[in-house]
């Protein structure tokens, strides 16, 4: 069981995609058909197939349908473990044997929106309760193409007993230069030290970077489908990024592969600025360090500057040839705007005896630190993670839709990054080499 291999699986299945999104499009002219509400006053009826990944959040969804058809005993849902990022958009753009509704990562909706139902109408009750954020990565050309679910705040992963050790206050890493000063400091007490992790893989690498981008209020393209990775936002990243390599205070590895695993334990990283899904880790895959490792929000990017940014998140979609999408529809309003749909998913479930604690809910209302929909984790040594979450989620600027071609743009962003970290490149490199590059795949846009 795992949680979150849904973006190391599509970090695997990106380039098939890619190739998949050059073909379908997914830009301003898609063809895709408004769904309204159904004009059925009467109790729901009919069957359902819907799809969503192995693992962890299978069973958890599917504890959540029963108590949906519990609610609505004239429905059946088929519910599917399927890989969806091997099988999702070649069903799509096929037409043949799709389902109904699937769980999908934000970042691959807008690649095939003509493909999926316009679902503007039925989400304009709950825009304004809705993040901003989740509402702007699911939107092509003022259309709304998926049911957002999950919110997936940036937050700083720390090691308690190390920072302790070498006397550094948590609360005093206010900015990303306190957080290389900081590391400096741990290598001084350990000469192994490579405290901060940078990812080796370059589509885990690309969202990461996203993530602190989107922490500035910026995107790799704006709402109008224009390229900014020339811009002041991303050259403040990347030359922090060419500071701390060239310091030497970065491990290089892939996410929580044995390398980067063995370095968290072993006490050579000790900061991982990371999505709150990181936690999955210390809950399941570390022995050693169970229960030394913290969360705080992110360190800012300018004194004052937001504390968070979103990286991954995923939603449901209703593919346009779907048999019954009306049904559909009702199914995923309940389980992310309905109080009662929201706890089923995110409370204490035979999955998460504590709760669903690797995002939080994209519905605003939920996201109540007083009301917290799961339990103080104890591989974090016991801490409040729904309080922290739910203060960085509040920090989150809006974004831009993201772009049908943002998964082609791995081959070259997150490529460069990689290079920038192995020391080929310069952060003027990057972006002058990537925007020529990525400007290609706007021009056939």
């Amino acid at each position: 069981m795992t949680t979150r291999r849904s973006l190391l699986a599509g970090a695997a299945g990106a380039g098939a995609l890619t190739a998949l999104a050059a073909c379908g499009g997914g830009d301003d002219t898609t063809t895709s058909q408004p769904l309204t509400a159904s004009s059925s006053a009467g109790p729901l009826s009919g069957s359902l197939t819907i799809w969503s990944r192995s693992g962890d959040l299978f069973k958890v969804f599917d504890a959540a349908i029963k108590k949906f058809t519990a609610a609505n005993p004239g429905v059946t849902v088929d519910h599917q473990a399927v890989d969806i990022d091997a099988k999702l958009a070649n069903t799509l753009i096929s037409g043949a044997g799709v389902p109904d509704g699937s769980f999908w990562d934000d970042a691959k909706i807008a690649g095939q929106a003509e493909h999926l139902y316009d679902l503007t109408a039925l989400i304009a009750p709950y825009r304004d309760k809705i993040a901003p954020q989740k509402l702007s990565v699911n939107t092509v050309g003022g259309k709304v193409y998926g049911v957002p679910w999950d919110l997936n705040p940036g937050l700083l992963y720390y090691r308690e007993d190390l920072l302790q050790d070498a006397s550094i206050d948590p609360a005093g890493l206010a900015t990303y230069d306190d957080l290389l000063t900081a590391s400096r400091k741990l290598r001084e007490r350990n000469a192994k030290a490579k405290p901060i992790h940078l990812d080796a893989d370059p589509f885990l690498g690309q969202l990461w970077l996203e993530m602190l981008a989107n922490q500035q209020g910026t995107s790799l393209s704006d709402d109008q489908g224009k390229l900014r990775l020339d811009s002041e936002e991303y050259r403040r990243i990347l030359t922090w990024i060419k500071s701390a390599v060239d310091d030497q205070l970065v491990t290089h590895t892939p996410y929580l592969k044995p390398a980067d695993i063995a370095a968290l334990e072993d006490g050579t990283q000790a900061f991982v600025p990371w999505a709150i899904w990181f936690d999955f880790a210390p809950q399941t895959l570390l022995s050693k360090t169970k229960g030394k490792w913290r969360a705080a929000p992110l360190p800012a990017w300018t004194p004052g500057g937001a504390r968070s940014g979103a990286m991954g998140g995923s939603s449901f979609v209703i593919p346009a040839k779907a048999k019954n999408p009306e049904l559909a529809w009702r199914l995923y309003e309940y389980l992310t705007v309905s109080d009662e749909g929201i706890k089923a998913v995110y409370g204490p479930s035979d999955t998460y005896p504590g709760g669903l604690n690797t995002s939080v809910p994209a519905f605003l209302p939920a996201l109540d630190a007083a009301a917290p929909l799961f339990q103080p984790v104890e591989a974090l040594g016991g801490q409040d993670l729904w309080k922290v979450a739910v203060e960085a989620s509040k920090t989150i600027p809006a974004a831009a839709p993201i772009p049908a071609w943002w998964a082609k743009s791995v081959d070259y962003l997150g490529n460069n990054l990689q290079r920038l970290i192995q020391g080929q490149m310069s952060p003027d490199d990057v972006i002058a080499e990537s925007t020529q590059q990525i400007q290609r795949l706007v021009d056939r846009a």
